[in-house]
């Protein structure tokens, strides 16, 4: 595979589209309470990331099977919603839910991209649990992740953290690559597999990776809707959804998707 190595200009360019990025997550959690609609939300950022001077990534994407557009700006999954849920002026959002939001965009020909799931109101402890176990797993990766390390040893303690918390890693979905283009070379598994394993990725200075573990609470197995983007869980049961996007440096990495 050919994955891109980035320059410490072209790092600081994504970090630029990385602060957009930060900024509408960081207003959407803010909003984001009993009552207000995924609509309103999608709206929000849509206009964010206009006066920004910036594109939302995810706006137009068509899916791979039935090339149906993606209509927001913003992909917002509630509950056993695990990634890809449509925006809607119909969707209202209610206490005990949680949300997660995922948000790229492009600004100067670059892009970033992050994810954030979040508590409506009061929350239950077993879903508050799941939120910082998720939060957990994507933490080892950007406390563990630097040149010469390989993915497949970041991604085992990864899955070993959330499967010794009773969770599952979601495996249908995995992080990417992510430079000039939202998906680039290579695939970032949040868990280990003999493809992982065959075609393992040795971290090095320059890379820029989006990962993004999906933890459920029950089963790993997704399905998706009839409307050809949202994926749930088959067993009904919660999932979570955190991402950042970060650049391999000389000592480690850098978190590029914050203010």
């Amino acid at each position: 595979m050919a994955i891109t190595l980035r320059s410490r200009r072209e790092i600081e360019l994504i970090r630029k589209a990385g602060v957009v990025v930060a900024d509408v997550l960081s207003k959407l959690q803010e909003i984001a309470e009993p009552g207000v609609t995924t609509g309103q939300l999608d709206a929000v950022a849509s206009q964010m990331v206009a006066d920004a001077g910036a594109q939302a990534l995810f706006k137009g994407v068509r899916n791979s099977v039935a090339q149906i557009p993606f209509p927001g700006a913003i992909c917002t999954s509630i509950n056993e919603q695990v990634v890809h849920g449509i925006p809607s002026d119909d969707i209202k959002l209610k206490a005990g839910d949680i949300l997660s939001i995922d948000f790229g965009a492009r600004l100067d020909g670059y892009c970033g991209d992050a994810a954030v799931t979040i508590a409506i109101g009061e929350i239950s402890e077993d879903k508050r649990r799941l939120l910082d176990v998720t939060k957990h797993v994507l933490d080892i990766a950007i406390d563990k992740a630097r040149p010469v390390v390989k993915w497949s040893q970041i991604a085992a303690q990864m899955q070993d953290y959330a499967e010794s918390a009773g969770f599952s890693v979601v495996k249908d979905f995995v992080g990417h690559g992510i430079g000039k283009k939202m998906h680039e070379e290579p695939k970032v598994p949040n868990f280990v597999s003999d493809e992982l394993l065959s075609n393992d990725i040795v971290l090095t200075e320059g890379m820029i990776l989006a990962v993004e573990p999906m933890i459920n609470a029950g089963t790993s197995a997704v399905r998706t809707l009839k409307n050809g983007w949202t994926v749930v869980t088959k067993d009904s049961k919660w999932s979570a959804h955190f991402e950042h996007t970060i650049a391999i440096v000389e000592n480690g990495c850098e978190v590029l998707t914050v203010k």
